[in-house]
């Protein structure tokens, strides 16, 4: 039976109110994705025992409820935030032993031994503060927090403050975790890079609600969530596996779910696992196939599952590709194709914008 992470919260502040109800998986990395002011960050306080109004239990275990409260400072949390919060006083080896030292013995699951093997910092232990880059700072806060042995790991955007390449440096190490060392992570970020590396489960917050939470591949393609994921986000997450690279032509041909997909050509091996974002907008539809004369290389063979609001200029179109995959087309368009639920229709992709890889496929 998968152990769960249950929350509800109501918080009441002058002009913005959080409201919510939760039932995640206890494993993995959920993501928490919304716009500026949707309660993201209000939502980690709440989890980490800043707020005392609503409901906490994960893994069977009680954190608060009416009658129970565990203070921040006795609950077994982690917490990562977008400055490093360093001592500049302490080297390297000090700052991750300062909670690791305020943790009680028997409860010390992780020591520094095991932090310094899987983030990679062995060589820097004896280095002071200020000579680390930021992606080195990030990696001993990341190190600092799991050294108090922590059941659930807080991140509020940890790389917000870094550069392309510094982020490209520490997405691997928060992955790595996840995996060897089995600590459910709830991640906080507007971005859609690292949405795409790091997340299993999705939550998407719009005005401190929940609008949808879940499989990213199943959340992201909602077509009532426009408002809340973005114009420049709007579109499907597929995870696919490498099947083989055209040298020739530099493409990486797919699989997703028995179909094809060609990408640029990636740096990564046959077999191994790639997540693609695919924007709605890149995504034209036809009710026959083109038998071969399309300069498109990439055409799933779909069914209609929804058709949103039928206003405005545009609409958007809910398709089965296997998983979700999702097409904004103009109502000129949806008129001539006479498109209705339930019907087969071609997918023609004209651009994958975004393409990861997910070593855990």
């Amino acid at each position: 039976m998968t152990e769960l992470l249950k929350a509800a919260f109501k918080v009441d502040y002058p002009g913005f109110n959080l409201d919510i109800d939760l039932q995640l998986p206890a494993s993995g990395i959920t993501v928490v994705f919304g716009p500026s002011g949707s309660g993201k960050t209000t939502l980690l306080r709440c989890l980490a025992g800043l707020e005392k109004s609503g409901k906490m239990e994960i893994a069977g275990q009680v954190w608060q409820n009416e009658n129970i409260f565990i203070p921040v400072n006795r609950r077994a949390i982690g917490m990562v935030f977008q400055e490093s919060r360093l001592f500049p006083h302490l080297k390297v080896r000090d700052n991750l032993l300062y909670g690791y030292k305020r943790t009680p013995v028997n409860s010390r699951r992780l020591h520094l031994e095991d932090i310094g093997r899987v983030l990679s910092l062995e060589k820097l232990l004896e280095r002071s503060i200020d000579k680390l880059s930021g992606g080195e700072k990030q990696r001993v806060a990341l190190g600092r927090a799991l050294l108090t042995s922590p059941k659930l790991l807080l991140m509020d955007e940890p790389l917000a403050a870094l550069d392309a390449r510094r982020k490209t440096e520490i997405i691997p190490f928060i992955r790595k975790v996840e995996q060897e060392l089995s600590i459910p992570i709830i991640y906080v970020t507007h971005s859609m890079s690292e949405v795409l590396q790091l997340v299993d489960t999705m939550v998407i917050l719009k005005d401190g609600k929940v609008v949808n939470y879940g499989p990213v591949e199943k959340v992201f393609s909602d077509i009532r969530l426009r408002d809340a994921i973005g114009d420049e986000h709007s579109g499907a997450v597929l995870d696919t596996t490498v099947l083989e690279h055209d040298t020739e032509f530099g493409i990486t041909r797919l699989d997703f779910m028995g179909q094809e997909l060609s990408v640029p050509i990636q740096d990564i091996s046959p077999g191994k696992g790639l997540r693609v974002h695919i924007h709605s907008k890149d995504v034209s539809l036809a009710t026959q196939s083109p038998n071969g004369l399309t300069s498109v290389l990439n055409i799933l063979k779909t069914k209609v599952r929804k058709i949103g609001e039928n206003v405005g200029y545009s609409v958007d179109i809910e398709l089965d590709a296997g998983r979700p995959l999702l097409a904004t087309i103009t109502r000129k368009s949806l008129s001539n194709l006479n498109i209705r639920p339930g019907q087969s229709i071609y997918a023609f992709i004209k651009a994958i914008r975004m393409i990861h890889g997910n070593e855990k496929l």
